[in-house]
């Protein structure tokens, strides 16, 4: 079962109605500050028809959305809602369209999906929910060649961690300040770290006990 955060501004979209003939969500609504669906806190989704991607492209807004998107802790992804038709009655340069795409995938980093309608959008949520969840019960893959320098050691020490990535070793390592306080650290502060909850900080604790 997924609780599903849905911002009050999307709830005319479809998509809501799509979740709603789910057996395995729960909708929440609420005003969220930032993307248009969140799945618990593991995945924050931003929804654009073709036209809202054309008209935040022309204001520019398109690319401090994006910057916002990846400097959050939850895993963002774009839904790309839209056929070619709805493109076509664009007057953009294709160029434009592409360069922005590339920024926000490439850039930003930014996963971009396509749906061709508030239906497959539902769908794509939901697949994409399950991909994240299943991936944050097994180990996470690290780097095979040990890297050099202390502080690459010490990131590269707390990726072996349960659930543990790069970014959330880059956060435990500036809160504690080396490998050795996190290991000392009990649950409780462990779970004052950005995006580490109270599960995975009790895996920690397990294995290091």
């Amino acid at each position: 079962m997924y609780t599903i955060t849905v911002d009050d501004r999307e709830v005319q979209s479809g998509v809501v109605s799509s979740f709603y003939l789910m057996k395995n969500v729960r909708v929440e609504i609420k005003r969220l500050e930032l993307g248009d669906y969140k799945v618990e806190d593991k995945l924050l989704i931003e929804r654009k028809t073709i036209g809202d991607l054309f008209v935040s492209i022309k204001e520019g807004r398109i690319f401090n959305q994006a910057q916002r998107l990846a400097s959050s802790i939850i895993k963002p992804v774009i839904i790309l809602e839209g056929t070619y038709r709805d493109a076509a009655f664009s007057k953009m340069r294709r160029e434009a369209i592409q360069g922005a795409l590339i920024t926000i995938s490439i850039i930003f980093g930014i996963p971009l999906l396509r749906s061709r309608g508030p239906n497959e959008t539902a769908k794509l949520i939901i697949y994409s929910a399950n991909q994240v969840f299943r991936s944050s019960t097994s180990a996470i893959h690290r780097q095979v060649i040990r890297p050099k320098g202390k502080e690459n050691q010490q990131l590269y020490i707390l990726q072996g961690l349960p659930n543990v990535g790069s970014g959330l070793a880059k956060r435990l390592l500036d809160k504690f300040g080396s490998v050795e306080a996190v290991f000392k650290s009990s649950e409780q502060e462990l779970q004052e770290v950005a995006g580490l909850g109270a599960e995975t900080a009790r895996k920690i604790r397990e294995l290091l006990e």
